[in-house]
């Protein structure tokens, strides 16, 4: 299985143990989490302080963390574990340390003497389906098994109990409970909330995809090929999706909502087996937290409530890792709260706060299913006799996007993402082989946001929304297509033009004639648009507003006073 690789030398066996004088030297933010987890301060000490100064400690992690340069920083994640991003020497690519009990506390010998004895009861425990109720059975049989008394003079204790120190039976309670309930080396990682992506790519550390401090080496490292496999063919039985040379590739997902994929073998992967995590991000970021991240501005937040609220059809477009499905389940919170939704997936990612939502998903055909294959094509065209006022597609690729725009002609309003890093390219790929999608249709799309991953001037990576466009339609004289740029994100001060205003086509023509505006009166539906603007602003600024559900609730009860 996978060893520590700390960037850092340091000794389990002969180093002293934590003084009141090494406590004493550490700040006062950063003492009182090593009071109460003593092996963070055991890590503490190993870590050449002298070197790299002392870590800063966020007991309330925040994107500010990323300002740090270079970053030197721990902060608490779930389950009471750590994480440390270590900076890096050369400034290649900083280290991502999760701080376990056992980190810096070998139990590696009283683990494989703790299992051995567990082989007794692995019936028992192989019974339990509960994780909770498994725990506590692990929890209980540890404790059997352990002790940290020693053997009195007359010998009185059981001789076959396995002695051990306080900070040793902390550590094998965790990697007991670590590696048979959780995801073993990879579960603190699924504990962080700031990782997007985990990435084995073989032989070697796991890489993740952080939040703020994007691609980290973490400390987890596979030192042999056989060692990567064994972990593989672990992880495939653990997901219950078993892989094998027969069938070397997997993809998943897991309890949490995360999908993983598994290649297994060096016949496939000149590397070796390798696999990768894409978390589950739980509660989505909303419009509100986008906003404050520069993704997007209060205007353009505005402009698209009113396209969702009148029903027009929307696919955000960029490419992969450029925050396509964080932007669209941001504004799903426009739809209107009474509407029925049916979301289409291949795995789950897309999220509703609506009540009357139905939440499918694609089934691969495979020994664990006993029926056949169900593809997107099959569910969206299902969805159509669903009555929904609202399809979205979690991301459409080949056939599923003339059923798609089929909808869209029906009335049905559709959202979805789309691979593409333009409009124009996003012309092309659905008026193209394999979709073909016929040109007189494709002004059923109303809008395109193209999203993308981005660097600014200070050198930092983001993601923008780098415009907002209105297809208006097809010439079939000139063969040509006509949009307008309603939205532009201007790189250079990184803020966000508006070439729309008073020349938007779907405000203009469409928005304002549904809402009953005269033709004379058109140009004010502008100021509903900075009328909503501000009331975005004064909730986020203001009122402090910035959860999804929270803004959603907020957004019903002002649709429900006629204040929207």
């Amino acid at each position: 299985m996978a060893q520590t690789g700390l960037p850092f030398a340091y000794d389990q066996q002969t180093a002293p143990r934590v003084t009141e004088e090494f406590l004493d030297s550490l700040p006062h933010d950063l003492r009182l989490p090593c009071e109460q987890s003593p092996f963070l301060a055991e890590y503490l000490r190993q870590v050449p302080i002298d070197e790299i100064g002392m870590p800063k400690y966020f007991s309330k992690p925040n994107r500010n963390m990323g300002q740090m340069d270079p970053p030197n920083l721990i902060y608490p994640i779930k389950d009471g574990l750590y994480v440390h991003i270590y900076p890096d020497a050369t400034g290649a690519r900083n280290h991502y340390i999760p701080i376990e009990p056992t980190t810096v506390v070998s139990v590696d010998h009283l683990v494989a003497q703790v299992d051995e004895k567990l082989i007794g009861w692995a019936e028992e425990i192989g019974r339990l389906e509960d994780k909770e109720e498994k725990r506590k059975l692990l929890l209980q049989l540890i404790d059997y098994f352990c002790t940290t008394q020693r053997r009195p003079a007359n010998g009185s204790r059981r001789p076959d109990k396995i002695c051990v120190t306080p900070e040793e039976l902390e550590g094998v309670r965790y990697r007991i409970l670590r590696d048979k309930v959780g995801l073993g080396v990879l579960q603190p990682l699924l504990l962080d909330p700031f990782i997007e992506d985990i990435s084995c790519s073989g032989v070697g550390h796991i890489f993740v995809e952080h939040k703020m401090f994007k691609s980290v080496q973490s400390s987890i490292v596979f030192a042999t090929h056989d060692e990567v496999d064994d972990f593989v063919v672990w992880l495939g039985e653990w997901i219950k999706h078993p892989v094998t040379v027969r069938n070397p590739l997997v993809d998943a997902v897991l309890p949490d909502g995360s999908r993983i994929n598994i290649v297994y073998g060096r016949e496939i992967s000149k590397r070796g087996s390798n696999f990768t995590i894409r978390k589950f991000s739980g509660t989505p970021i909303s419009v509100l937290e986008l906003i404050g991240f520069g993704s997007l501005d209060y205007m353009i937040a505005a402009y698209l409530s009113l396209m969702l609220e009148e029903g027009l059809n929307l696919f955000v477009v960029g490419a992969t890792a450029s925050g396509k499905t964080t932007l669209l389940n941001a504004i799903n919170t426009f739809l209107k709260p009474d509407a029925k939704i049916v979301t289409i997936e291949d795995t789950p990612e897309v999220h509703v706060p609506h009540k009357n939502w139905v939440q499918e998903v694609t089934r691969s055909m495979g020994a664990e299913n006993k029926g056949g294959e169900v593809g997107m094509f099959e569910l969206l065209k299902a969805a159509l006799r669903q009555r929904p006022d609202r399809i979205i597609v979690g991301e459409i690729r080949a056939i599923e996007a003339v059923v798609a725009f089929q909808a869209m002609q029906t009335g049905h309003g559709v959202m979805s993402t789309f691979h593409a890093d333009s409009v124009e390219k996003l012309i092309q790929r659905l008026t193209g082989e394999p979709i073909n999608i016929p040109k007189t249709y494709i002004d059923n799309l109303h809008l395109a946001v193209i999203q993308q991953a981005v660097r600014l001037s200070n050198g930092k990576m983001a993601r923008r929304v780098l415009s907002v466009n209105e297809i208006i339609g097809y010439d079939p004289v000139t063969e040509t297509f006509s949009f307008l740029e309603a939205f532009r994100w201007n790189p250079t001060t990184d803020t966000f033009e508006f070439p729309g205003y008073m020349n938007s086509y779907l405000l203009e023509q469409v928005i304002a004639i549904r809402r009953g505006i005269p033709p004379h009166k058109r140009k004010s539906i502008y100021d509903e648009v900075k009328r909503r603007a501000r009331i975005f602003e004064k909730l986020h600024k203001e009122k402090g507003v910035t959860d999804f559900d929270e803004f959603f609730q907020i957004l019903c009860e002002a649709r429900r006073q006629n204040l929207l």
